[in-house]
């Protein structure tokens, strides 16, 4: 939204991630450079799988930061207390107390990863032991900044720059096979994230063999080859939102030509 951008679609990567396909007109004209540029600046999360603290924050927080944790907070308890319970064990517990500042809480937390509390209550312990810290030493932390690390670490999407910036990339479009799965790349509705199934979609053998089973009527025309799968639903999902580019394209350059003095 930052960058007027309003046609978005999200796409199963077929395996384990999503592609965000953004179809304004100004993003499809974009060069690697720019591409790249968007990318850099939304990346939070910094490091790999043996690197324990993944994202920094120094300063005063970007607006882009805080606007992505007041975001974020909205389902933390849901998700990470609730849902996944991420400080019920002491090894849970000392991988979120590595993502905190090293050498400033850690040894004031002595017994507080193997206690049997639950994780609501080991949360607002330790954020209560930071907010301590950061007061005692004004000037040095911002108050907030390492809860925000934390949360952000656990709940802000990793995005592949290279992925993202390149634009051999774009070979992986909607409704292309992953080598590796066989599933099929469908598009999906973002408010139906949290009953998505990636485990449902079809495989490439399925849709095959869909279609060999078919047995409906064609009395009243032919039906498309895509209508005898369970892919139809994500393809009509899929014209509907070409369809929204292609009228909002179509007015930008109505607009564009427009000859009114």
């Amino acid at each position: 939204k930052q960058w007027y951008q309003r046609r978005v679609r999200g796409v199963y990567s077929g395996r384990r991630g999503i592609h965000c396909w953004v179809s304004d007109e100004i993003a499809r004209k974009l060069n690697n450079t720019g591409r790249g540029a968007i990318a850099d600046y939304m990346s939070v999360i910094i490091g790999g799988d043996q690197q324990a603290k993944k994202v920094t924050i120094s300063g005063t927080p970007h607006p882009a930061i805080k606007r992505a944790v007041k975001i974020v907070s909205q389902y933390f308890d849901e998700l990470m207390i609730q849902n996944q319970d991420f400080l019920s064990t002491p090894e849970k517990c000392n991988k979120v107390l590595g993502m905190m500042p090293p050498k400033t809480i850690q040894a004031d937390l002595i017994g507080w990863a193997t206690s049997s509390a639950d994780s609501k209550t080991k949360w607002k312990k330790l954020k209560e032991q930071w907010f301590t810290y950061a007061k005692s030493k004004k000037g040095i932390h911002h108050e907030m900044n390492a809860i925000y690390e934390v949360i952000l670490q656990l709940c802000y999407p990793r995005l592949d720059v290279n992925v993202t910036k390149g634009l051999n990339h774009l070979l992986k479009s909607p409704f292309s096979v992953h080598p590796k799965t066989g599933r099929v790349c469908v598009p999906f509705r973002a408010s139906d994230i949290d009953t998505f199934d990636p485990f449902a979609v079809p495989t490439l053998e399925q849709v095959i063999g869909e279609m060999n089973q078919w047995k409906g009527d064609e009395g009243a025309g032919k039906v498309a080859e895509y209508a005898k799968t369970s892919l139809k639903s994500s393809v009509e999902l899929f014209r509907q939102f070409a369809d929204e580019c292609h009228r909002a394209s179509a007015g930008v350059a109505e607009k564009e030509n427009k000859m009114d003095w």
